[in-house]
């Protein structure tokens, strides 16, 4: 993987890239839509047969990364159709991992709103405890993930769980908490407008200008 970045890259776009993302890792300059080419050619090259593979895998090409697409190369490799049944509770750790390790919203926004969102689908009772846990965490971007997790639910969307998300994270001056609330909230906006607006409303006083902005945008 690393190899065919090296041969990819472009030195000239790399310097933005990292710019633009505040990255502190330094950026190959390999475009999306080039790097998602490069992993379907490797992985169907290299299959996987295990689940254990499949995570050891992911999480060495996460850990050794020495340029930022190889991280974004690891979120690709999470989300192979072919490995959808690898996809168990045994995978919130590696997705810990990187949330913890990332601490950025590129790379938290994705496996919140696709991988862990898909869990807490196939298992709601557990997964609502942990998201629910996540939720207090000190960790920001565990906060993040908990209030963000259900974002494409749209009219299977648990409340409850989102509202208890965001409760601990409404006092926060956190830019990245508060934006995540309003998105959260805007998103279900789409499939139930009045509910949001009800909740702006009870909650005005606790939520930051920049949440309410968010939730209410698309709201006429």
């Amino acid at each position: 993987m690393r190899a065919e970045l090296i041969r990819a890259r472009n030195p000239q776009k790399a310097p933005g890239m990292q710019a633009y993302m505040k990255s502190a890792m330094p950026y190959a300059g390999v475009q999306t839509t080039q790097l998602r080419a490069i992993c379907k050619r490797l992985f169907t090259a290299h299959p996987i047969s295990t689940a254990v593979d499949w995570r050891s895998n992911c999480l060495q090409i996460w850990r050794d990364a020495q340029f930022r697409e190889e991280r974004y190369a690891a979120l690709e490799l999470t989300g192979v159709r072919l490995y959808r049944s690898f996809q168990t509770l045994e995978t919130v750790a590696m997705y810990e991992e990187m949330i913890v390790t990332g601490a950025w919203w590129d790379y938290v926004d994705l496996i919140a709103t696709r991988r862990l969102g898909a869990l807490l689908r196939s298992y709601p009772a557990r997964m609502r405890t942990k998201m629910l846990k996540w939720s207090r965490s000190r960790n920001l971007w565990k906060r993040r993930s908990a209030i963000l997790c259900q974002i494409k639910f749209k009219r299977d969307t648990d409340l409850d769980l989102l509202y208890v998300c965001i409760e601990p994270s409404l006092p926060s001056k956190e830019f990245f908490l508060q934006k995540a609330i309003g998105w959260a909230l805007r998103q279900y906006a789409w499939t139930d407008p009045r509910e949001v607006v009800r909740y702006v409303r009870v909650h005005e006083n606790e939520l930051s200008r920049l949440s309410k902005r968010e939730a209410l945008k698309n709201i006429g």
